[in-house]
């Protein structure tokens, strides 16, 4: 959480020494619970190994034993276990009428006071009135957002206020290589429909 306000204290001009007492917390060796482990939740937690991470996850399917060992993941059949548990929860899931805040006040309650809320998904996932209360009152340490509803927020919302939030402007893909990808793979996908073949990328398989 010190990324934003060391930046500006690394280049304001008033600066005349570094704090020597700012501290964050290690995430190797964490334990990182993953809601949602598809493609991208899995690639996640290929990422988090490298770390050492303990990593949980929880999703509508569980994975063959050989993918979860491959990542050192461990299945979680209730989300409320992985909530628990995480040093670091990421939410990595499609926004459906079942996620539509699939993370609320009793979620945001179950979670550890040092934890730290990521989501990379949807902002409609998160019950943002619950997150502003959650921050505010510590009952979680932070919050990590990629994402929020609406996009951009009223330049008054409460989330804009804390200091203990990082958001970003839905730029998790915003790389030219990754742009390219997805042209590419939707291009793919319309000469697939011309041709009469089988979609690469169908939304919704048979």
């Amino acid at each position: 959480m010190y990324l934003c306000s060391g930046c500006q204290t690394a280049v304001s001009p008033d600066t005349k020494y570094f704090p020597v007492d700012w501290l964050g917390v290690e995430v190797t060796r964490a334990t990182l619970g993953i809601i949602g482990m598809g493609s991208i939740g899995y690639r996640v937690a290929q990422r988090a190994r490298a770390f050492d991470m303990r990593i949980l996850y929880h999703n509508r399917n569980r994975r063959r034993k050989e993918e979860e060992e491959a990542v050192g993941a461990h299945y979680c059949e209730k989300m409320e276990d992985l909530l628990q548990q995480s040093d670091f929860v990421m939410l990595v899931v499609n926004l459906t009428p079942e996620t539509h805040k699939l993370i609320g006040k009793k979620e945001l309650g179950l979670m550890k006071p040092t934890a730290t809320l990521v989501n990379i998904s949807r902002g409609a996932v998160i019950d943002q009135d619950a997150l502003v209360e959650a921050l505010q009152n510590k009952v979680i340490r932070a919050a990590a957002l990629d994402v929020t509803y609406p996009e951009p927020l009223p330049r008054d919302h409460p989330l804009l206020k804390l200091s203990n939030i990082i958001i970003t402007p839905h730029i998790g893909t915003a790389t030219v290589q990754a742009t390219r990808m997805m042209a590419e793979e939707a291009i793919a996908n319309m000469l697939a429909v011309l041709n009469g073949q089988p979609i690469p990328s169908e939304v919704f398989p048979k």
